[in-house]
């Protein structure tokens, strides 16, 4: 791993840190609260700051397990433990909208009294809370994993303000339907976000080309290089959510340029493309049909 790379995991394990410090204080305070004012939106909220907690002590042992270095085993070191990390949230924040939904149904058949008052300081607090969590996860390095875990703090963030509205409502108007319905609507909008975070995290477990690269366009970047003529199997990949990785076949006009050009084609694909793990293979215009005979030369920037 790079030293850019070392940074950039070492920050995300102090700010998911920072984050569970901050959410687990919290959550104790808001369970107790839900519990005493019956409120499914404040319970539902305090559950999912729980969860987060769980969450973000996954994320930050997920981002100190990515700095581990490279070994015998482990070629690339463990980058892709915080995509694993990512992965774990997601599949948390699925089923804590599962039981939201299945709670607000049954609030909404058999309505309960609601104790708004109570409600509605316990979820201003909440609300402080999360937007301050949210604040020091937004300064950081958006890697898969901090994201996931944003994802975590915005929808609890989201849940604060259901919670305050359906206090605020109940208190005025005693309507008790509007905290479950607020519910549902709070899971909707985590259901979202959860289905965009998996589907990048799906992205780099299934090797799918990095978000916002053409491999077209990587193709003509290379062969536009002085002393190219020809680019073919080109693989992109990613090995994190900040690391990328690519293969290819190369031709140059002549062999003899081969150790001069391939310093140039790395950092070209590295400045232009972030690609900073490349694998890249010289072929002899004669020997297209012999690819597999030749050498490959490999670096690690």
């Amino acid at each position: 791993m790079s030293g850019h790379d070392h940074s950039h995991s070492h920050g995300s394990t102090k700010l998911l840190m920072v984050a569970l410090v901050f959410t687990t204080a919290y959550a104790g305070v808001e369970v107790v609260g839900g519990l005493w004012a019956n409120s499914l939106a404040l319970v539902a909220d305090a559950g999912h700051m729980i969860t987060d907690s769980m969450s973000l002590g996954i994320g930050a042992f997920a981002a100190w397990l990515s700095q581990r270095p490279a070994s015998k085993n482990h070629t690339y070191g463990l980058p892709r433990a915080e995509v694993i990390g990512a992965l774990v949230n997601v599949l948390f924040m699925f089923g804590i909208v599962i039981w939201i939904v299945i709670a607000a149904i049954e609030r909404l058949a058999n309505p309960q009294p609601v104790g708004g008052a109570l409600v509605m300081v316990v979820a201003f607090v909440g609300l402080l809370v999360n937007i301050a969590v949210a604040w020091v996860l937004m300064r950081g390095e958006k890697s898969m994993n901090v994201r996931a875990a944003l994802l975590h703090v915005m929808g609890d963030l989201a849940g604060s303000v259901a919670a305050l509205a359906a206090g605020l409502i109940i208190y005025l108007t005693g309507w008790l339907p509007i905290d479950p319905l607020l519910s549902l609507l709070i899971s909707v909008l985590i259901a979202i976000g959860s289905i965009g975070v998996l589907r990048d995290v799906l992205r780099v477990l299934m090797e799918g080309v990095p978000k916002g690269i053409d491999v077209r366009d990587v193709e003509q970047a290379m062969v536009e290089m002085d002393g190219v003529i020809g680019v073919h199997h080109v693989h992109i990949w990613s090995l994190s959510s900040t690391r990328r990785a690519l293969s290819a076949h190369v031709q140059p006009v002549e062999m003899t340029r081969w150790e001069a050009l391939l310093p140039d084609l790395q950092a070209m694909l590295n400045e232009r493309f972030e690609i900073m793990h490349t694998t890249l293979q010289p072929e002899a215009p004669t020997n297209l049909a012999h690819c597999d005979t030749n050498t490959s030369q490999e670096t690690l920037l």
